[in-house]
């Protein structure tokens, strides 16, 4: 009995030590750096850290997962100024489900490879609109600046259509740090007026 306790205790002490071996291996593996390239990383930040700097690691996502936000001291600001009405605010929160990511455009599906921008008509269809009642909205929306519209294909009734876009100063799908630069174009000159120039959080 003794002897078997004996076997079965360097039986455990092999397959530790061989556990302990097999996840330092995995450890050098998963090594991003070297250790040279760590000692130049360490003189990077001790050289930045006496600058009253700091190196700022990538971010990376963890998931695809779309979303969009309210940039909320904007949509207090438009609040406090009353420049949209209860139904334009009503609308843009009835959208946010379908902004492309990036694009910040009103699309079929977000999560889609290709993102296929919805028409006046279509996102009447799926908040509960009718013709009138989207024309009534949008119009003002886009000459306030909050949407803008892009025309596009011409449909089989003979009717333009046209993608719309949210002004990503009041909510967006995407990165804030890098906006793309076409919607940049877009709403340029919509953030001279009256109202939009004094924005608390301007991104461009």
């Amino acid at each position: 009995m003794a002897k078997n306790e004996k076997n079965l205790s360097s039986l455990g002490k092999s397959l530790s030590e061989a556990n302990k071996k097999a996840r330092l291996k995995d450890l050098q593996n998963e090594q991003i750096l070297s250790r040279e390239e760590m000692e130049i990383a360490n003189d990077l930040q001790a050289k930045a850290n006496s600058a009253g700097m700091k190196l700022v690691p990538q971010r990376r996502v963890k998931n695809n997962t779309p979303f969009a936000q309210f940039m909320q001291r904007n949509w207090r600001y438009l609040n406090e100024q009353k420049y949209i009405t209860t139904a334009e605010k009503a609308f843009l929160i009835d959208i946010m489900p379908f902004l492309g990511f990036g694009s910040n455009c009103i699309v079929e599906n977000p999560e889609a490879k290709q993102q296929l921008p919805l028409t006046q008509e279509g996102i009447g269809k799926i908040i509960g609109k009718n013709k009138s009642q989207m024309s009534k909205i949008v119009a003002p929306l886009v000459k306030k600046g909050i949407l803008e519209k892009t025309e596009g294909a011409i449909e089989d009734n003979n009717v333009r259509s046209f993608a719309i876009y949210v002004n990503p100063h009041i909510i967006y799908s995407g990165d804030r740090d890098n906006v793309n630069a076409t919607l940049q174009t877009m709403f340029q000159r919509h953030m001279k007026n009256k109202i939009l120039k004094n924005l608390p959080v301007r991104f461009f």
